[in-house]
């Protein structure tokens, strides 16, 4: 990068201007990854100090039959193939139940695009799971689900939306999102919920009070430009609404195995190569930079691993998700090694390790709990610790 343009670019990050389309292209275009890094951790201690956020979660698939086909998805089935499955409500009950004695906050649930499973399924599942567990908040279905809902009932997004609040709906998840780029999505996306629809979306949920994460898929066919377009999309939208409490680069994945049948569902994987963790850590950093109006950004540990995790807290990131349990969408395509599931206990422990303060949260980001500030270095230095792998 150009001397004088880096310059420019960190004046104004410490002037707090906000940066524009080509300002982020840039940024994607510097090696300077220790200088993205210093920015970008900058604007996060301004707006977050040195705390990291996370909570007690459980994912929760109801279902991975699929009318889609979306060229990098490895956890979507067909009707009638041998691993399809869809859960009784009496069963999702029970799992999510699991959890109970490690005081669970919030349930995530995201789904396949079921072709025969009727709409009354949906609030009443989460009218069963409100009563099973009335304290957990319910964080449910994407925006593409949305409009599938509206597909298969009749009905408008404003309807279904009001229903399942009343079911106990708490907050959309982010998901669908991928890149809005249709230069890229045709490519990528096999079902009719584009930028249009998902904002329209979102834009109801945020007037009707909820706060909603927002995602990105990156590390596949797209290039930095298309990155930036979606995230300023984002801004965009978040300027009309204000509804958006986090963003959350999700780093796309291959279909390395699948023990259950040994297919390969991941069309797209002979001609793209995962992020390795110096692409991962600038996508955060850019990100962090560019939105400027999104209160925090998301490292979500499943997708990264633990060790990119504790690094992107030093990158723009300021949240590490929750204990997840179960996350098929992800652990359907990989074999590298993230675990199943984190406890409380883990959560705290990599947050110290990074050097933060850990603050557990609930899904509309307000505060459950304040923990200590970490352990000073030279302490740490005195006596071993626990690797991450």
């Amino acid at each position: 990068m150009d001397a004088g343009l880096k310059r420019d670019l960190e004046a104004k990050v410490y002037a707090g201007e906000r940066l524009s389309r080509e300002d982020g292209i840039a940024l994607y275009a510097s090696d300077d990854l220790t200088w993205l890094g210093r920015l970008a951790h900058h604007r996060r201690t301004e707006l977050n100090g040195d705390r990291v956020m996370f909570n007690v979660n459980r994912h929760l698939n109801l279902t991975n039959v699929c009318s889609a086909s979306c060229a990098y998805c490895s956890f979507q089935r067909k009707p009638g193939e041998k691993d399809a499955y869809t859960m009784r409500i009496e069963e999702a009950v029970s799992k999510a139940k699991e959890m109970e004695d490690e005081q669970l906050t919030e349930l995530h649930i995201v789904n396949g695009l079921h072709p025969s499973l009727p709409w009354r399924y949906y609030p009443k599942v989460l009218r069963e799971l409100k009563a099973a567990l009335p304290n957990v908040k319910l964080k449910c279905f994407t925006a593409t689900e949305v409009q599938w809902f509206e597909k298969i009932s009749g009905r408008s997004a404003d309807e279904i939306l009001d229903e399942l609040m009343d079911a106990g709906l708490e907050s959309l998840t982010g998901g669908g999102a991928e890149i809005f780029d249709w230069e890229v999505r045709q490519h990528i996306v096999d079902h009719d919920c584009h930028w249009e629809d998902w904002s329209r979306i979102h834009r109801l949920a945020h007037r009707k009070g909820m706060k909603t994460p927002a995602t990105m898929l990156y590390g596949h066919i797209e290039e930095p430009r298309h990155r930036v377009d979606h995230v300023l999309r984002l801004r965009e939208l978040q300027d009309e609404t204000g509804g958006f409490a986090v963003f959350i680069p999700l780093r796309y994945q291959h279909d390395f195995h699948d023990s259950a049948d040994g297919k390969i569902r991941n069309r797209i994987q002979e001609r793209t190569t995962m992020a390795a963790p110096a692409e991962s850590l600038k996508t955060f950093a850019v990100s962090r930079l560019l939105l400027d109006n999104v209160p925090h950004v998301k490292c979500f540990w499943v997708m990264h691993g633990l060790s990119v995790a504790q690094l992107s807290l030093n990158f723009g990131a300021d949240d590490l998700d929750g204990s997840v349990v179960e996350y098929k969408i992800t652990h359907d395509a990989d074999s590298y090694g993230t675990p199943h599931t984190l406890h409380r206990d883990d959560l705290l422990h990599l947050i110290w390790d990074a050097g933060f303060q850990p603050v557990e949260r609930n899904t509309r980001y307000e505060v459950v709990r304040e923990y200590e500030k970490p352990v000073g270095l030279a302490e740490r230095r005195s006596e071993p610790q626990k690797v991450w792998a």
